[in-house]
């Protein structure tokens, strides 16, 4: 069984070739495809430098500009020929070696999607505040769509590549992880999660998440909830 990873990147010249050297030394059957979302920092001419001329297991794709996390799955998703897609973020927040053992689930139970949630095992992966958030989303989300998750907004989807395709995502932004799960529980999909580790940065290190975005995952699922 082949995972396609997509990994969306803007401005992490400090860790993307990090990322990409842990994605690449996890031992499971894989594509990588990333997408520049119209860095500035010097991520693109990085990547171009390493891989311009290579022909490797890294497919690199560039957006002219910037069209947010959302635009850049879906860039992504076009070209991945995996039987399913995981989505990685290109900081070092999540440990790529739980990629792994979600593959592994996904082998031993032809699962539709598996989640990767930080909160399983515990909420301390992260602060207080952005814990009790995740929970008013994820409890939303559950409410609206009887749904049994933990961890909504987690990064670390795994979802057979044909379903996703047929969920037309339209978000362009990081209501991409709202507009999924919410488009997988209206048509009956089951989730399954497992615990994964995580390693929150700030934003001081560069983390871009901020309060909009909560209120624009709210928004999203009520749009969802209604919207046939």
């Amino acid at each position: 069984m082949k995972v396609t990873v997509i990994m969306p990147v803007y401005n992490e010249a400090k860790t993307i070739m990090d990322v990409l050297r842990l994605v690449n030394t996890v031992e499971f059957d894989k594509e990588i495809v990333v997408v520049d979302d119209c860095s500035t920092d010097g991520t693109r001419a990085m990547l171009k430098k390493e891989f311009g001329d290579k022909s490797c297991n890294i497919r690199i794709f560039y957006h002219e500009r910037n069209m947010g996390k959302g635009g850049a799955i879906q860039t992504a998703l076009r070209h991945a020929e995996g039987e399913y897609v995981i989505v990685q973020d290109a900081d070092m927040e999540y440990s790529p070696q739980d990629m792994a053992k979600m593959a592994r689930l996904a082998v031993e139970t032809g699962a539709e999607a598996i989640y990767g949630s930080r909160f399983l095992a515990t909420w301390k992966s992260t602060s207080l505040p952005h814990f009790l958030v995740n929970r008013f989303l994820t409890a939303i989300t559950n409410v609206f769509f009887r749904g049994t998750l933990t961890d909504m907004e987690t990064c670390y989807k795994m979802i057979k590549t044909d379903i996703l395709r047929e969920a037309d995502i339209q978000a362009n932004r990081f209501d991409f992880e709202p507009e999924v799960t919410a488009k997988l529980l209206k048509r009956g999909y089951v989730i399954r999660e497992i615990p994964v580790s995580y390693n929150a940065r700030g934003y001081d290190e560069g983390k871009k998440i901020g309060w909009r975005d909560g209120i624009e995952a709210i928004w999203t699922l009520v749009k969802w909830r209604f919207k046939k």
